[in-house]
C-alpha cells in the first residue's frame, strides 16, 4: 500500500511539472530590446496597430483575447472566460463592464470617463479587478499583448513619444496609425543629458505587465482623509537625489513612486474611492478625460491608464447627498456589481471560497447542503413581487432559470424591473461561510447535512448583534422556507429515487405512456394497446392523476398539454428524445406520480423501530444507493432517510 501511494504521488507530481513546463511553453514571451532606430525598422512594421493602442484598447483586447460563449442568464448576455471561473451569476454586470472597454476603445467618451463599480460587501467587485489586472499579465505575455516602452522610464512610456510633432504626420501616412502623447519630464531631461538629443539612440525594451513589480498596474487604498497625502498618487521630491543633480525641479530628483505612474499603460485601482479627498479625485477624473497629471515644476505628464474604481452602497449614498458631487458623477461610469439572484450559481461561489480552506476539505457536505444555504441567501435579497400569484419561493425559482406555473420565462426581467435595487442588500457569500465553519468546528462528524447547514445559520443569525429582531425574525423565517419549499422536495426525489433500482427507466416509461395519450386525446383518435392490439379511448383518468400532482385545473389541462406536445416535437425535429429534463413541471408531476404510488412501500420498509432483517436490507440498500449515486455519506444518507420518514409519518 505504501508503495502505491508513493506511486501515486510520483504521478501527480510528474503531471504538476508537466503543467509547469506547458504553461511555460504557451506563455514564453519574446524579450526585446534596443534602440528607438531599431525598434522602428525590426517591431513596429508588423503590428503599427498593436504598438499605438490606447489602455483602453489593450485591456478590451485582452479580454476578447481570453474568448466569450453565450451566457445562461439570458439570450443576449455574454460571458467572458476572463472572469468564468471565478465570478457566478453576475454576467449582467460583466458585459455592461465589457461593453464600457469597448465603447472606450471605439473612441467614445466613454473612454473620457472613470469606471466606478458599486455594490454589496463581498460582491465580487475586488474579484473583478483582480481577474483584470491577472488577465492584464497574462495578455503581456503573449504575442498579441506585446508592449514597448522606453528603457529606464518611470512611467513605461511607449518609445513613439520621442517621435517629434513635426513628423508625426509622416508617420502616420507612413504607418497608418497616429502617435497620441509626449515624452515625460523625465525621459527629456536624460535624452538631452545622456544622448545629446538623438532620440533614435535612446533604448527601448518589451515590458510585461507586473503588480508586484509595478509595471501597468497601480493601486491606491485610502487612508484616513485627514491625513491622506496625494504624494502617494503623484510621487514627490526625493530629497536624497536633490544633492545629486543639484535642483528639486529636475525630474531625476523626483520620486517617481505614485500609483499613478506605476499604472501607465495599463489600469489604476482606486479602492473605496469616494472616502478620498476632493482633490483627488479631481486628479483622477482630469487623468481619465485629459490623459495628463499636474505636478508642480513640471510641465504636463502624459499618461495612458484605465482607472477602475470600487465602493460599497454606503459611501455612495453618502456621496449623492452632496450636492457639489453632480458634476463628478457625471465624469463616471457606474456600473452595479450586486449579489447573484441565481441560487445555483450563489451555491457556486460557496464551492470556489470553501475549495481552498483546509477545514472544510476534511469535511463531507451533502448534496444539498450548499443549495439551501444559497436558496435563503437569495431570498434575503429579494423583495415581495407586485403580481399575487408570485411569492418568494416561486421567485427564486424562476430567477434560477425553473418552470413556474402560471409564469412564463419570458417574463422574468418584467418581474425583474418591478425591484432593480436586488441583490443590492441581503445576506453576503462571507456570512454564510462563516455560519459553515461555525458548524463544522462543532460538529463531532466529519459531514455536514443540508439540516446542519439551515441550523447553523439559524444560529448564526441569533448571535449577530449588528441585526434588530425584526430582521433576524424574517430572515429565520426565510430558513423555515428553504426547508418547506425546497430542502423537502429534493430530499425525498433521492430517497425515493434511490429506494427503487428502476426508477428513471419507470419515470420514463411513464413519460412516453403520458405524451402517447396526450396525442391520442388532441387528435381525437383511439389508442391501440401494445400487447391485445385492442383499441380504446385515451385514458383521461390517468391523465388527471399525473397533471393534479402539479395542480393543473380542469380548465387549464387543455393549454397545458398543448404545451407538452409543443415541447416534444421541438425536441423531435431537433433529433433529440423527449425526456423528464424536456419539461419541467411535467418532471415533477411524474416523480410525484410515482413516488404516490410507492410511498406506502417506503413507510413499511422505514417505519419499524426495529426493522426485521429484510427490511434492514432494504434499508441499508438505499443508504448505500445514495452514497454510491447521490452524493451523500453513510452519516448524511442516513440522516436523509430518517428525516424522510418523519416526513412521511406526518403527511
Amino acid at each position: 500500500m505504501a508503495g502505491n501511494g508513493r506511486s501515486q504521488g510520483d504521478d501527480k507530481q510528474n503531471q504538476f511539472l508537466e503543467s509547469l513546463e506547458s504553461f511555460t511553453r504557451e506563455h514564453k514571451a519574446r524579450h526585446w530590446e534596443g534602440t528607438l532606430a531599431e525598434f522602428l525598422q525590426d517591431v513596429l512594421p508588423e503590428h503599427p496597430h498593436g504598438i499605438t493602442r490606447t489602455s483602453h484598447e489593450y485591456m478590451w483586447d485582452m479580454i476578447r483575447w481570453y474568448g466569450s460563449e453565450p451566457s445562461e442568464e439570458g439570450d443576449h448576455v455574454t460571458r467572458y472566460n476572463l472572469f468564468a471561473n471565478d465570478l457566478f451569476g453576475v454576467d449582467e454586470s460583466l458585459e455592461r463592464v465589457a461593453n464600457y472597454f469597448k465603447a472606450a476603445s471605439e473612441g467614445s467618451e466613454v473612454g473620457r470617463r472613470l469606471l466606478l463599480l458599486l455594490g454589496p460587501p463581498s460582491g465580487g467587485k475586488s474579484s473583478l479587478v483582480i481577474m483584470l489586472k491577472r488577465g492584464l499579465e497574462e495578455y503581456s505575455h503573449t504575442d498579441e499583448g506585446a508592449l514597448y516602452a522606453i528603457k529606464g522610464c518611470p512611467v513605461h512610456e511607449s518609445p513613439l513619444h520621442l517621435i517629434p510633432q513635426t513628423k508625426r504626420a509622416e508617420f502616420r501616412d507612413t504607418y497608418g496609425v497616429d502617435i497620441i502623447g509626449d515624452i515625460c519630464p523625465y525621459c527629456r531631461t536624460r535624452l538631452e543629458e545622456e544622448f545629446d538629443g538623438d532620440f533614435m539612440q535612446m533604448p527601448v525594451e518589451r515590458i510585461f505587465i507586473n503588480e508586484a513589480g509595478r509595471t501597468g498596474v497601480g493601486t491606491y487604498a485610502p487612508h484616513d482623509p485627514t491625513t491622506a497625502d496625494i504624494a502617494d498618487l503623484v510621487g514627490s521630491v526625493d530629497l536624497s537625489k536633490v544633492a545629486d543633480y543639484g535642483d528639486e525641479g529636475d525630474p531625476r530628483a523626483w520620486s517617481w513612486s505614485g500609483a499613478v505612474y506605476a499604472a501607465s499603460r495599463g489600469m489604476l485601482e482606486m479602492i473605496e474611492i469616494l472616502k478620498v479627498k476632493r482633490e483627488f479625485l479631481y486628479l483622477l477624473l482630469t487623468l481619465t478625460q485629459e490623459k495628463n497629471v499636474k505636478v508642480s515644476r513640471f510641465p504636463l505628464i502624459y499618461l495612458d491608464e484605465t482607472i477602475v474604481a470600487h465602493t460599497n452602497l454606503a459611501e455612495f449614498r453618502k456621496f449623492l447627498q452632496e450636492k457639489e458631487n453632480e458634476a463628478l458623477l457625471d465624469r463616471m461610469v457606474i456600473v452595479q456589481v450586486p449579489y447573484t439572484l441565481r441560487y445555483h450559481d450563489e451555491s457556486r461561489i460557496y464551492e470556489k471560497l470553501i475549495s481552498a480552506t483546509p477545514t472544510f476539505k476534511e469535511v463531507h457536505l451533502d448534496p444539498h447542503a450548499l443549495n439551501v444555504a444559497a436558496v435563503f441567501a437569495v431570498l434575503t435579497r429579494l423583495h415581495p413581487s407586485e403580481r399575487e400569484d408570485l411569492d418568494l419561493s416561486k421567485k427564486v425559482r424562476l430567477y434560477a432559470g425553473e418552470d413556474v406555473e402560471g409564469i412564463a420565462a419570458t417574463e422574468v426581467e418584467r418581474v425583474k424591473a418591478e425591484h432593480p435595487e436586488e441583490g443590492l442588500e441581503g445576506v453576503s457569500p462571507r456570512f454564510v461561510i462563516n455560519a459553515l465553519a461555525g458548524a463544522i468546528s462543532r460538529s463531532e462528524k466529519q459531514s455536514l447535512t443540508a439540516m446542519d447547514v439551515m441550523l447553523a445559520l439559524k444560529d448564526t443569525i441569533e448571535s449577530d448583534a449588528r441585526m434588530d429582531s425584526k430582521e433576524k425574525k424574517n430572515w429565520v423565517d426565510f430558513l423555515v422556507t428553504v426547508r418547506k419549499d425546497f430542502y423537502n422536495r429534493w430530499v425525498k426525489e433521492d430517497v425515493h429515487k434511490a429506494l427503487f433500482v428502476s426508477f428513471e427507466d419507470e419515470a420514463q416509461e411513464l413519460l412516453d405512456k403520458y405524451l402517447d395519450e396526450v396525442e391520442a386525446v388532441l387528435d381525437n383518435r383511439k389508442v391501440t394497446d401494445p400487447i391485445t392490439g385492442d383499441e380504446r379511448d385515451p385514458d383521461e383518468r390517468f391523465l388527471r392523476s399525473v397533471e393534479e400532482k402539479i395542480a393543473i385545473s380542469d380548465s387549464g389541462k387543455q393549454s397545458f398539454r398543448q404545451e407538452v406536445v409543443r415541447k416534444a416535437m421541438g425536441a423531435y425535429k431537433h433529433g433529440e428524445r423527449f425526456t423528464l429534463d424536456s419539461h419541467a413541471r411535467l418532471h415533477d408531476a411524474i416523480e410525484q406520480y410515482l413516488f404516490e404510488e410507492r410511498r406506502d412501500v417506503l413507510r413499511l420498509v422505514t417505519s419499524s423501530a426495529r426493522p426485521d432483517e429484510e427490511a434492514q436490507q432494504k434499508i441499508s440498500a438505499v443508504e448505500d444507493r445514495l452514497v454510491a449515486e447521490y452524493g451523500y455519506d453513510e452519516h448524511s444518507a442516513r440522516e436523509a432517510l430518517n428525516y424522510v420518514t418523519t416526513l412521511l409519518s406526518q403527511e
